[in-house]
């Protein structure tokens, strides 16, 4: 098991193969389908966004209220093939990897290997062990999404596999 601290560097996305555990800890941030559109929007009208996403990590999630004395509530993985249209583009912006569950479009993979970046897959069905990772969980972009505005999540040993390496290395 591999621990490591975000944001990663090329050397050590280099050093990742797919079906790597990992224990991931740093900074990350949420985006499910809704904030994506959002993103682009920005993007497209030449905005400039209210996060960097240079280096940064996208989790494909939404996280649950928190109770008492938690950073967060549950905030499991959703399915990552709903993102096939939107990650290439933000993997050439110089994303530094995703997270999510499930397989991704060809199209991701190759962006991934020309852009040396990671795809993470998150177990589904682990949410409460994620949101038991996140000591810090704040809203930083359309909170007008609820549930699928963009969260930044200081995470501790958040459990993963390299699903995708910038090599063409796949779990799947």
């Amino acid at each position: 098991m591999k621990k490591l601290t975000l944001p990663l560097s090329k050397n050590e996305i280099k050093s990742l193969h797919a079906g790597d555990s990992v224990l991931l800890s740093g900074v990350i941030l949420t985006a499910r389908d809704c904030a994506h559109k959002k993103i682009f929007e920005y993007l497209d009208d030449a905005y400039t966004l209210p996060f960097e996403l240079k280096d940064s990590y996208i989790y494909y999630a939404g996280p649950c209220p928190a109770q008492p004395g938690k950073a967060s509530g549950s905030c499991g993985p959703t399915t990552s093939a709903r993102m096939d249209d939107f990650a290439p583009r933000l993997l050439f912006k110089g994303l530094g990897g995703i997270i999510g569950k499930g397989e991704m479009s060809e199209n991701v993979r190759e962006a991934l290997k020309a852009n040396t970046s990671v795809y993470f897959a998150a177990i589904g069905g682990a949410g409460a062990i994620y949101g038991n990772a996140i000591k810090k969980c704040e809203c930083i972009a359309f909170p007008e999404l609820l549930s699928e505005a963009v969260y930044r999540l200081e995470i501790e040993n958040f459990p993963v596999i390299v699903a995708y390496d910038c090599h063409g290395g796949s779990i799947y």
